[in-house]
């Protein structure tokens, strides 16, 4: 019975190696994010999801700055929060995929099923940018405004 480390002390111990595993696990998420804005076969959305998931349960500090991140930051929080991208970002990330998705079929894959199948996520993925909303400036300007407590003309809101 000596030996046997108290509950207290064996609680804190999973609780910090589950952090460590979380904040390991969105920082690998954030990784692969950013390798996804240049190979469009890694969905960055899901990812930078997945890594702001991580962080909300294991670091304020990471969670904060991933939010609050210069290119990140409102990418998470227009799709978080409207479902939405805009039409820059759809084009940039359509192009980026379309001809990856070309020159792999063409040049890397030689197998019809394999060029199937990219085909198939290359049109999964454009079915789904397609159906998110655009994030017009008009309405950026709205939510933006809707977030700080005024009207899109400055004025506080009536809430």
């Amino acid at each position: 019975m000596a030996n046997q480390v108290p509950r207290d002390d064996t609680s804190a111990r999973k609780e910090s190696v589950r952090k460590i595993l979380l904040v390991t696990a969105g920082t690998t998420c954030v990784a692969l994010a950013t390798l996804g804005i240049f190979l469009p076969l890694l969905p960055t959305t899901p990812f930078l999801l997945l890594a702001v998931a991580c962080y909300t349960r294991s670091s304020d500090r990471l969670n904060n700055w991933l939010i609050n991140h210069r290119w990140f930051g409102p990418y998470i929080r227009n799709y978080r929060e409207h479902r939405a991208a805009t039409l820059g970002f759809k084009i940039v990330s359509l192009t980026f995929l379309w001809a990856t998705m070309a020159y792999t079929i063409l040049a890397v894959v030689h197998h019809w099923a394999l060029h199937i199948l990219l085909i198939a996520v290359a049109i999964g993925v454009t079915i789904h940018l397609a159906r998110l909303t655009t994030a017009t400036p008009e309405k950026l300007r709205a939510w933006r405004a809707e977030e700080a407590g005024t009207s899109s003309s400055g004025e506080p809101s009536q809430a």
